[in-house]
């Protein structure tokens, strides 16, 4: 086991370094001057020049690569060109509100597939499975900003029962003061004891989370089911019928414990998709978190934020794939 996981390590490493050294050199071939965004638009010639020198942009690439190589071997992603603030601590409070709208999507999500995979499973070949293939085959192929605009339009514009976007009205952010302990704002509501806070910050929640949610709905259900018609056929399954053992307990205690493993490695991997592709979303939704800031940097070109983005999505995604391959090797029916 010690050997697998050093093996997968190293493998991740190797993949961060490319996905490092490829980002790097796509932000800086392509045919636009940060200087320019860090002198401002009023800049003169020689201000653009004297911030060019500034942010080291007249070195050879070769200088700047292992220059930035350095820095990001001890933690520092660089300086924005647009806000001026190290790109860290502007990371540090976008990160947060992503990984609590991905957090209750995955819940969502994983409930859902779970649920739709067992009755799927359970009426094989029958009309309720052949809608919940339909769903997951849908689920993984509709883009989740078309979905999530329709529900803009359905819940907001024609019945008005949700919120059009962001963690909390306008009205509140002025009125109130907002909790800010951990970041994630229905925790702090349940820290402060302020419920009705919380309620409203579930409600904006909500809509968002939907469009996130359907793609790990869709791929859990269809593992699920494809698991579980499997294991309805192992002789321990069969030998629990013939005592007499209700069917409902043979699905759901039986079966199912053991489709675990490929329920947390579809997780694992949705995770790290919905972390990459939360930007869109968020943007959507004005949900002020890593997505945002990944879509405000790529329109104002701040290559060091697109950079420190991607570099943090490319960690959790190898994170959350090392995590899935190590729940499945436990299993010792899997040989690693």
């Amino acid at each position: 086991m010690a050997k697998y996981i050093i093996k997968r390590v190293l493998m991740g490493l190797v993949v961060l370094f490319g996905v490092t050294t490829i980002t790097f050199l796509i932000a800086h071939v392509l045919p636009s001057d940060p200087a320019l965004s860090w002198a401002g638009p009023k800049a003169t010639a020689e201000q653009v020049a004297a911030a060019r020198i500034e942010l080291g942009l007249d070195k050879p690439l070769v200088i700047q690569y292992v220059s930035y190589i350095k820095n990001l071997l001890h933690g520092d992603l660089g300086v924005s060109y647009v806000t001026r603030r190290p790109i860290i601590t502007e990371m540090k409070e976008a990160i947060p509100a992503t990984l609590e709208l991905v957090f209750y999507s995955i819940v969502i999500g994983v409930i859902v597939g779970i649920v739709l995979g067992v009755l799927s499973a359970k009426y094989k070949n029958k009309l309720g499975d052949h809608l919940v293939r339909f769903f997951a085959i849908g689920s993984v192929s509709i883009p989740s900003f078309v979905l999530a605009m329709v529900l803009q339009l359905i819940f907001y514009g024609k019945l008005g029962v949700l919120p059009l976007g962001g963690r909390l009205s306008a009205t509140t952010e002025i009125m109130y003061q907002i909790p800010n302990i951990t970041g994630w704002l229905s925790i702090d509501c349940l820290i402060t004891g302020n419920f009705g806070l919380l309620k409203e910050a579930f409600i904006h929640l909500l809509l968002p989370a939907i469009p996130i949610a359907v793609y790990p709905a869709g791929s859990v259900a269809r593992m699920t089911r494809s698991k579980l018609v499997e294991v309805m056929n192992e002789d321990y399954i069969l030998a629990e019928r013939s005592y007499g053992i209700s069917e409902k307990h043979v699905l759901w205690k039986g079966a199912l414990k053991n489709t675990i493993g490929t329920t947390a490695t579809v997780t694992a991997l949705s995770v790290g998709y919905t972390l990459v592709n939360t930007f869109l979303i968020e943007s959507i939704f004005q949900w002020p978190g890593l997505g945002k800031f990944m879509s405000d940097a790529v329109t104002s070109l701040n290559y060091p934020a697109i950079m420190g983005a991607t570099l943090f999505s490319t960690v959790a995604y190898l994170l959350l794939n090392l995590i899935a391959d190590i729940i499945v090797a436990l299993d010792p029916r899997v040989r690693v």
